[in-house]
């Protein structure tokens, strides 16, 4: 078993608690590693070893029972990952899942009875761990409950995949294994208690006396947990389902979702000895595969870098914002107001052409409010309190106490800096000018204005609400304080914000369109829609290029492609082709199928390619765009290129967002002459 210098060693504290109406005390362990909940307890080596011991010392005692739980807010968050990229052959892949295994094994095979006490946020190897106790309660402020291996390229290791199906069946198995982790769900602790992944459910403020309490009465007789059979005879039904989805979004893309579904095909009649042998193969497996080794990388870059990104100026010189102004009352607008209502909670003040669409604006606003109420996301004195602060007008002069304004109206160059020119005649001097443009430059935006350094990009995507992107774009006359505000907003926002310097498109929608233009050019070509479609399969990604450009809308991606076309004319294509779904307003998806109609208006050449020649000719025009964007300084790293693919335009962890697969794939050195990262960043160690 290799280990990990730099492990925080999750310590197993053991206590013994005298416990009311019973003669012998209870044996209590609490995982701590030290530090507070902003770094939770995690399993190493290390860790392991330490609940080893403790497991030994409870079991000497002679207790009434023994209780794990965690300390303050955490439980445990599983294995720590950071020492998996240290791991460099099979054979400690293989030690890694037995020694989890052993240790876990002691607490399911106890004479003595065992409790986890799940007092906070309890994934992967911590729930696991929960899941070989006898008996499982959960804290009403347990934060997140999850198994999450699959989304990061590996699988539950340590037990999860052949007790969980096995205590709750499998469909709600299958749920908590697979479609949460793809989806980025978690349980909360009602639904676990409702799953039956937890016996009890108690409230946080007495919820270790609540617990040893309950423990109490189940030693005693007192208290019977009674568990339902599981069905048994859909079991393989249930699994030919899920396959057939995953084969439908993944293409065979994730090997850990379909080792997951064979795992939990052996849970129905394997023994568990057998079963858990066949998860430390399949973890081994995984963990030497370079899905989960960009996958880990993936992870890191969200967690960590997000939430330090390069390049910013010192947060001391941003400027307080007390009043928000949005110009446009449309749907990408009103969307902007609702976050910035809800996160900053100050005045949210929108205008447009006429009272009818501010009207619409804000009502979208408030009945948007009305449903978090209704769906108890917040509760009826903070919804009574952003009521009052949301307004519209038609005069711009609302403008003139607001900190902060943000543009969301139509990308037009001549239309946004008539705009601004406006607005700086009525604005305070301090005031941040924002755009939202997806593709324009900021600096021929604010280059007539008076105060040209107060202007910066401010992208979002959409929808707003989901996609935690934020490109901040610095124009070239764009001052540290202007910049620095940008970023203090985006953290209020509960944004990952990324610097991005001022060039054609920025980041994601520079590559998104660099893809459709590959697209296209084929079907210009003579390439079948339905052809092109399903070129990027073998990549896993999110959604399909005839999809995703009906998401986009045909326009907008056309207007993005005839920015970059002007910019770059050599490498984006102005397709004819597009131009015409674009002028025919027909949708280009219907019932999820590609429409016929779009079919018939399509003039091609007489030179069809294949699917894969579609998806290398992607792959290398991605490959180029990013050298090219890298030599450029548009970002300062290609991580920064990988976490705005993860974050805006949702590439699969899998993928390590998208120069981890070009490295690993050969594209890269092939196209360019060299890898985007160092060996061993996100791919397997020579």
């Amino acid at each position: 078993m290799i280990e990990n210098p730099n492990e925080v060693v999750t310590k197993a504290i053991l206590r013994l608690v005298p416990v009311p109406g019973l003669a012998k005390p209870a044996a209590l362990i609490t995982l701590d590693n030290g530090f507070d909940y902003k770094k939770p307890n995690s399993f190493g080596p290390g860790g392991l070893r330490s609940l080893d011991e403790a497991i030994t010392a409870a079991t000497e005692a002679d207790p009434s029972f023994i209780a794990l739980t965690g300390k303050p807010f955490i439980f445990c968050v599983g294995a720590d990952i950071t020492g998996m990229p240290l791991i460099n052959s099979r054979e400690q892949a293989l030690a890694l899942g037995e020694l989890g295994h052993q240790v876990f094994a002691r607490l399911r095979s106890s004479a003595i009875p065992t409790f986890a006490f799940v007092n906070g946020a309890a994934m992967g190897g911590g729930l696991e761990v929960a899941l070989h106790c006898h008996y499982r309660t959960v804290s009403t402020g347990a934060a997140a409950l999850a198994l999450p291996e699959v989304a990061i390229g590996l699988i539950p290791g340590w037990g999860g995949s052949q007790i969980l199906p096995n205590l709750i069946g499998i469909i709600n198995a299958a749920t908590v294994i697979l479609q949460n982790p793809l989806t980025q769900k978690t349980l909360r602790p009602k639904q676990a208690k409702e799953m039956g992944v937890a016996d009890a459910l108690f409230e946080a403020a007495d919820f270790l006396e609540d617990s040893l309490a309950w423990a109490a009465g189940v030693v005693k007789g007192e208290v019977t947990v009674e568990r339902p059979e599981i069905e048994r005879k859909d079991w393989d039904g249930v699994l030919e389902f899920v396959k057939a989805m995953l084969d439908e979004k993944l293409h065979g893309a994730v090997p850990s979702a379909n080792k997951a579904v064979e795992l939990l095909a052996l849970a129905k009649d394997a023994s568990f000895e057998d079963g858990t042998a066949a998860e430390t193969e399949a973890l081994a497996d995984l963990i030497m595969g370079d899905e989960a080794r960009a996958s880990l990388y993936s992870f890191d870059l969200v967690q960590r870098r997000a939430k330090r990104p390069v390049g910013v100026p010192d947060k001391s010189l941003a400027r307080k914002v007390t009043k928000v102004g949005i110009i446009g009352a449309g749907l990408m607008a009103s969307q902007l107001a609702l976050l910035f209502l809800r996160r900053l909670q100050v005045p949210v003040v929108l205008t447009d052409l006429d009272q009818e669409r501010v009207d619409k604006g804000v009502a979208y606003v408030t009945g948007e409010i009305d449903k978090l109420v209704a769906k108890k996301r917040m509760d009826e004195g903070t919804a009574a309190k952003l009521r009052l602060l949301i307004s519209g007008s038609v005069d711009k002069s609302v403008f003139a106490d607001a900190d902060f304004v943000i543009e969301a109206v139509f990308e037009n160059l001549d239309l946004k800096k008539q705009i601004w020119a406006e607005l700086e005649k009525i604005v305070k001097p301090e005031a941040i000018l924002a755009t939202n443009t997806s593709s324009l430059s900021i600096t021929e935006m604010a280059a007539d204005l008076e105060h040209p350094e107060r202007v910066v990009g401010f992208h979002f995507f959409n929808p707003v609400a989901v996609l935690p992107l934020l490109e901040i774009i610095r124009g070239e006359k764009t001052d540290d304080a202007t910049l620095s505000t940008a970023f203090e907003v985006g953290k209020q926002l509960r944004k990952s914000s990324v610097l991005v310097k001022d060039a054609p498109a920025f980041v994601v929608n520079r590559l998104l369109t660099r893809v459709t233009s590959e697209i296209f050019q084929a079907v210009d070509a003579g390439t079948p829609l339905d052809v092109v479609n399903v070129a990027m399969d073998p990549l896993g990604l999110p959604m399909r290029p005839i999809a995703l450009l009906q998401l986009v809308g045909p326009a907008v991606a056309y207007h993005v492609g005839e920015t970059l076309h002007a910019a770059f004319p050599d490498r984006y294509v102005d397709s004819p082709n597009l131009k015409r779904i674009v002028d025919s307003r027909l949708p280009v998806m219907v019932d999820k199928e590609i429409n016929p109609e779009v079919v018939a208006l399509l003039q091609v050449g007489d030179a069809p390619l294949t699917a894969d020649e579609v998806r290398q000719k992607a792959l290398d025009g991605l490959a180029e765009e990013i050298r090219l964007m890298l030599d450029e300084g548009v970002v300062a790293e290609a991580q920064d290129i990988d976490l705005c693919m993860i974050l805006g335009a949702g590439y699969p962890f899998h993928l390590g967002g998208v120069t981890p697969y070009l490295d690993r794939s050969g594209t890269a050195e092939r196209v360019t002459g060299k890898r985007f990262l160092p060996d061993g960043v996100a791919n397997r160690r020579a």
